[in-house]
């Protein structure tokens, strides 16, 4: 995300969005009732609409909007903002519904009456470089899975199958699996330019594949871990080795599976906490709340509900009683975990009894 102009005391900031970690940010801050105003298209119609012959062209025009819903679609690079024409050209119609589809290269300023803080935060966050860039790969004797981390969670990118040889009753991987994976690594490695990569399998799998030979810069990047099993959670087990976790430390899936994790801990051993919207709801009004713990597929749910003004409140109180907001993605196996109480929980200041 690149910053064009800011000024947050106003409630003003005008950005050019310049990939998908973009949008995912974006959709954690702009709220119903801001103001999203950018360049768009719309069909204009030429003629009074009686004739035949009236044309519809597109034209490029400068708009602005009220929001009343947000919709991320992180599969398909769009977030759409949808809202009613508070300003444009005379021949637009004010108060007509208008969706701004926001992807890579578009440049829109958003206007608000308060940036609360866990937004200034993302806002800070998403303009920082991506300090770490990890590749991972979990396989064992019939197939593997690789992986990249992003800001938002982990992309899943491929998996490929293996042929398994057996001899003796001996079950072992055959060399050419080794090298489809080892393949795959340097094809995945030349494209992503990866600062680490993860490779984590069951046994003893993963010393074997070290064995073969591998480009020596691959080499130096990789780091080996230990999973139970090979499916696609297995990335999520990876994540959370402590192998991995001097590679991941800067990284925000460690961040909020470490946060999730400590919600669990308070929860079963010391009270500390409290989950689900009604009792969060509840506590947040005592001030009690130090950390909110929110996925973005609860935030995005209740939006599509039309009923994320309570959640937004909650926000609003925790933000004006020094709390931290952190939206948790429901990408990864922390997330769901959370998503699994309810999308929403709080590590508390201190026990309350409710």
């Amino acid at each position: 995300m690149k910053i064009i102009h800011k000024n947050l005391k106003k409630g003003i900031l005008k950005i050019n969005i310049e990939n998908m970690d973009d949008l995912w940010y974006l959709s954690q801050i702009i709220d119903s009732n801001d103001i999203v105003k950018g360049k768009t298209i719309r069909k204009i119609k030429l003629g009074d609409g009686s004739d035949k012959k009236t044309k519809i062209i597109k034209k490029t025009i400068f708009i602005a909007i009220s929001v009343k819903k947000i919709e991320f679609h992180k599969y398909s690079n769009i977030l759409r903002v949808s809202g009613k024409i508070i300003a444009g050209p005379d021949d637009i119609s004010k108060g007509s519904h208008h969706t701004f589809n926001l992807e890579p290269g578009k440049i829109i300023t958003i206007e608000k009456p308060k940036f609360l803080k866990y937004q200034i935060e993302k806002i800070n966050e998403a303009i920082k470089p991506t300090k770490t860039k990890i590749l991972i790969c979990v396989f064992d004797r019939e197939e593997s899975f690789f992986a990249i981390s992003k800001k938002y969670g982990y992309e899943l990118l491929s998996s490929i199958q293996g042929e398994v040889a057996k001899k003796d009753q001996k079950i072992t991987i055959t060399k050419s699996f080794y090298k489809e994976i080892i393949k795959q690594l340097e094809a995945y490695d030349k494209r992503y330019k990866p600062t680490n990569i993860v490779i984590a399998s069951p046994a003893f799998w993963k010393e074997d594949l070290m064995k073969e030979s591998i480009n020596q810069d691959i080499k130096k990047k990789i780091v080996l871990a230990t999973c139970s099993s090979v499916k696609q959670n297995a990335i999520n087990e990876v994540l959370k080795r402590q192998e991995v976790q001097a590679v991941l430390k800067q990284d925000r899936i460690a961040k909020e599976v470490n946060l999730i994790e400590e919600l669990l801990h308070e929860i079963s051993k010391n009270g500390k906490a409290v989950y689900g919207l009604r009792d969060t709801k509840k506590v947040a009004e005592s001030g009690a709340i130090i950390k909110l713990l929110i996925t973005d597929k609860f935030i995005q749910k209740k939006r599509q509900e039309e009923r994320f003004f309570s959640i937004e409140k909650i926000m609003k109180q925790i933000d004006s009683m020094q709390g931290d907001i952190i939206i948790i993605s429901s990408d990864h196996d922390a997330g769901k975990k959370l998503d699994g109480l309810g999308g929403i929980g709080g590590i508390l200041r201190y026990k309350l009894n409710y």
